[in-house]
């Protein structure tokens, strides 16, 4: 395909999203079913163009003065591209798949403008009702934060340690450009792609197919290495999902902890058991949704809660979240998290741990979830996350946003601050 055919297809895809009210990644699917012709790089570099929309569809807009798709597709390839007006012309020129280029004025205001004078949600890409939540989350660097939000992300990896060391497969990924991740020991990174290229298919390679290492974003490796399981312990992963952080643990504990995973979901728990058979996680026994989880009661060292949320830190990868995201949705998911809390206290027993995770930013989410457990939950104290950081990081250096509550502290990763997608972390601690 030329370039105007797949700038005409991503406004296709998000002008299909807009009327069908439809997630990104079906719509781009539903495309390429019905558009065979398209080799994988079309594929890509259209994918491209409709994720970069969706990431900054408001100050593309306010720098366009129009929110038309095809005015906003175009400036989302400038941005992408770095040809300037005159180029973009030339390159389209005969090209008749390409939708109609906006006025030379228009272009010329697009290159001028920046962000800078508009709203404070629009210079930072948010829904209006969310600048606040962010602003109190996050502090006076806010804005920046959210635009960190919407950059593209990197590909990242989390060398399975039972079966190989971060040399090994950092040495097989080396075609790819892929080097050690700055806070995780065990992670491994390939940089975001530029322009209209793409990441490469790790997932055909020996060390994956092997179960040599997994994607994982490095947030939530550290949110997994900051759990601290340990070899002799009882561990419960209560949200356990496809479960990452399940291996990430096993692997933690030299496959010496005894390791727990359930999910309420069984669609979404479905992909571990394949997963741990190839991560040769021989220490993880599954529960199904309908198993009676009763006999655990007050047995575990430590429970980890990877809580059901509005996914505000991940907007990197899914950046139409964040415009489906609304206040009803961000309340509801706040119910949510306080009854999975409670429920997995109550698999703690005396003296034991349970940690906090979220892959959000917002602290209606996050630290108002903690105050509010600490409040209905008599017998448990937060413990200082900030000192775990230093004694399990020690290299890293505090890439994080800490808040103090009581005695204890919480943590936040960002895509500004630590290179990572959104994400918290706090360990609660029952007294003895």
């Amino acid at each position: 395909m030329r370039l105007g055919g797949r700038i005409a297809a991503a406004v296709e895809v998000l002008d299909d999203m807009a009327s069908r009210r439809r997630p990104v990644a079906d719509a781009l699917k539903d495309w390429g079913l019905s558009h065979r012709f398209a080799g994988s790089g079309d594929r890509s570099a259209i994918g491209n163009l409709v994720y970069d929309v969706l990431r900054r569809r408001r100050s593309l807009a306010h720098r366009m003065g129009t929110d038309a798709t095809g005015p906003l597709v175009f400036g989302a390839f400038l941005d992408s591209s770095g040809m300037d007006p005159a180029e973009l012309r030339a390159a389209l020129d005969g090209d008749r798949f390409a939708p109609p280029l906006p006025d030379d004025a228009v272009l010329a205001r697009f290159r001028r403008a920046g962000a800078e004078g508009s709203e404070p949600a629009v210079a930072a890409d948010v829904p209006d009702w969310l600048a606040e939540p962010l602003r109190a989350a996050l502090g006076d660097d806010w804005i920046a934060e959210a635009r960190a939000l919407s950059d593209r992300p990197p590909l990242d990896m989390r060398v399975n340690t039972l079966k190989a060391a971060r040399g090994e497969v950092e040495a097989e990924l080396a075609p790819f450009g892929a080097g050690p991740t700055p806070l995780s020991p065990v992670g491994l990174r390939v940089a975001p792609i530029a322009g209209e290229g793409r990441h490469p298919n790790v997932q055909v390679e020996r060390g994956f197919q092997t179960g040599a290492f997994e994607i994982q974003d490095e947030g939530s490796q550290v949110a997994a290495l900051l759990c601290g399981a340990r070899a002799g312990e009882r561990v419960l992963d209560y949200c356990a999902g496809a479960g990452g952080k399940t291996l990430a643990l096993a692997a933690a504990s030299d496959n010496q902890a005894e390791i727990h995973a359930f999910d309420a979901d069984r669609q979404r728990l479905a992909p571990i058991w394949d997963r741990l058979a190839r991560a040769g996680a021989s220490s993880v026994t599954v529960h199904a949704p309908r198993d009676d989880l009763t006999p655990l009661h007050g047995t575990m060292d430590l429970v980890v809660v990877d809580a059901p949320c509005t996914g505000t830190g991940t907007w990197r990868r899914r950046p139409d979240a964040k415009w489906r995201l609304n206040e009803a949705q961000l309340a509801k998911r706040t119910g949510e998290q306080d009854k999975v809390l409670d429920a997995a206290a109550r698999f703690a027993k005396p003296g034991a741990r349970l940690a906090y995770i979220t892959c959000s930013v917002l602290r209606a989410e996050n630290a108002e979830r903690v105050e509010a457990f600490l409040g209905r939950m008599p017998g448990w104290r937060l413990a200082d996350a900030e000192a775990l950081w230093a004694d399990r990081l020690p290299a890293a250096g505090p890439a994080y946003h800490a808040e103090r509550i009581a005695a204890g502290s919480v943590l936040t990763l960002t895509p500004l601050r630590s290179g990572t997608d959104g994400f918290f972390f706090a360990l609660l601690e029952r007294t003895p």
